[in-house]
């Protein structure tokens, strides 16, 4: 299969920091979205964001505890936003777009990992729902100020993609609930997103991308029992962190995705999963360390996840009918 799943040679690699790709980047005037971008590697994407001059509207689930997290940032406004709720997303959407600004950069960082079984919404499981469905209402409820500004969009994935494809017959874990599977299929879900998104977006000059951002230490591990982080090697049994082997900074975390939403070196490119500060190499057989899965950038199963994320939350800007209001 010929694919552009290939490295570039960026010149960056797994140590490089947000500072270091953005260095020489001049972002005075843009405007960019960060969801979750005052916590883990959203603050650290938000913070390198300002200090290259751009304006970054961080939505958040709790706008009184991003403020104190962002306090001191310059270029930062915070509005609420609960990814888990579409009537949260259609406010923040409706909020955004009557201020008549358009956007350069979203980058869709929040999400949640192997979070006890939990529903949301109508009974959807609240990793697929939170870290894809709300993010996928949000993006074509945007869409009006995304295409206007020609937007790159980033999904932030993870290589938990590789736990798990699409669910088809059970997205939603009615039979059965795995918190490591479901995590998997939301992440493959982020990655099919951006395949499906630039496909649409591309004439309009909106490209999109996905990645993982490395392994981190951050408030993403707090479903995730002290027993179980022992086991993997992340803490000691008094619950500190150790420096596992191939973990990265929250400013090396936050690389990628900056990267992707930025570099001069992707233009004329989309949908694409990055990792390491490049585009990532398709994965080997058998190895869940590295590259993407082909069922991740299929471009029919892209298509298929689309039609149905826009049947679940009732929201597609491509439809010729729209399916919500």
């Amino acid at each position: 299969m010929t694919t552009a799943q290939h490295k570039i040679g960026s010149g960056f690699d797994a140590s490089s920091t947000a500072d270091d790709v953005l260095a020489g980047v001049d972002l005075t005037g843009k405007l960019a979205l960060v969801t979750g971008g005052y916590s883990g590697l959203g603050l650290e994407t938000t913070r390198a964001l300002t200090k290259a001059g751009a304006r970054v509207v961080v939505p958040a689930r709790r706008p009184e505890h991003a403020r104190q997290e962002l306090a001191g940032l310059e270029g930062v406004e915070v509005d609420a936003l609960d990814l888990g709720d579409l009537d949260s997303v259609r406010a923040f959407a409706d909020r955004f777009l009557a201020s008549g600004r358009t956007l350069d950069i979203v980058i869709d960082n929040a999400g949640i990992m192997a979070c006890p079984e939990t529903r949301v919404g109508p009974g959807w499981e609240a990793q697929f729902a939170t870290n894809h469905l709300g993010h996928f209402a949000l993006v074509n409820r945007l869409w009006p100020a995304i295409a206007a500004g020609g937007a790159r969009v980033v999904s932030v994935s993870s290589r938990g993609h590789h736990f798990s494809d699409i669910r088809w017959d059970d997205v939603n874990w009615q039979h059965g609930y795995d918190k490591w599977a479901a995590y998997g299929q939301a992440k493959t879900a982020n990655v099919l997103f951006a395949v499906h998104l630039d496909r649409l977006g591309r004439d309009a000059g909106v490209r999109a991308f996905s990645l993982h951002p490395g392994a981190i230490f951050t408030p993403l591990q707090r479903h995730i029992p002290l027993a179980e982080q022992i086991e993997r090697g992340w803490r000691d049994a008094e619950g500190k962190e150790l420096d596992p082997e191939g973990f990265k900074t929250p400013e090396q975390g936050a690389a990628t995705q900056v990267w992707a939403a930025t570099s001069p070196q992707l233009t004329g490119m989309g949908g694409l999963y990055c990792e390491d500060c490049d585009i990532a190499e398709p994965a080997p057989e058998g190895d869940q360390r590295s590259g993407v899965r082909d069922y991740a950038v299929d471009a029919d199963q892209a298509a298929r996840l689309w039609e149905l994320s826009a049947r679940l939350t009732g929201v597609n800007a491509f439809a010729v009918y729209p399916m919500g209001q």
